[in-house]
């Protein structure tokens, strides 16, 4: 999800909820700790240097259960961020801490922004020997290659 997205979305809300991917809410005193640009420069195993910004929004969670955060706030929040980190329209890379600190990608289902699963990948397949996955093909729609069981050509 894009920042202006999320902008958008909370200009219209009057509550905001976060899930996580099993379901489960992010508890409703939670608290954004941090907007931020991140940079990410790096060379992937195939030689090519890379670039990557994201918008990064963390997620934490107090013993503050007196105060909730408002739609109206966080765009505040947000706005002030674009301003003065010069933050362009990027998407947006949410971290909450669980177990440990997890890293996900942004959506909305109507009701609630959603926290979806991020995964690794490799980005220079074709340099470093990762086969190209075969197309799956059932057995049921192959054409009749004309051998027939019994008939000893296969």
């Amino acid at each position: 999800m894009l920042l202006s997205e999320a902008k958008s979305i909370l200009s219209k809300s009057s509550t905001i909820a976060f899930q996580l991917p099993n379901g489960d809410l992010v508890p409703n005193h939670f608290h954004v700790t941090e907007i931020g640009l991140v940079d990410k420069h790096f060379i992937d195993c195939g030689g090519t240097v890379r670039k990557e910004q994201k918008v990064n929004f963390q997620l934490w969670n107090a013993d503050d259960y007196d105060h909730r955060l408002h739609p109206e706030k966080l765009v505040s929040i947000i706005e002030l961020s674009e301003r003065v980190l010069g933050i362009p329209d990027l998407e947006i890379e949410v971290e909450y801490q669980g177990e440990t600190i997890g890293k996900y990608g942004l959506d909305y289902d109507g009701y609630n922004f959603l926290l979806t699963t991020k995964m690794t990948d490799c980005l220079a397949k074709e340099n470093c020997g990762i086969p190209t996955e075969k197309p799956k093909v059932r057995l049921s729609q192959l054409q009749n290659s004309g051998c027939a069981p019994g008939s000893g050509c296969c």
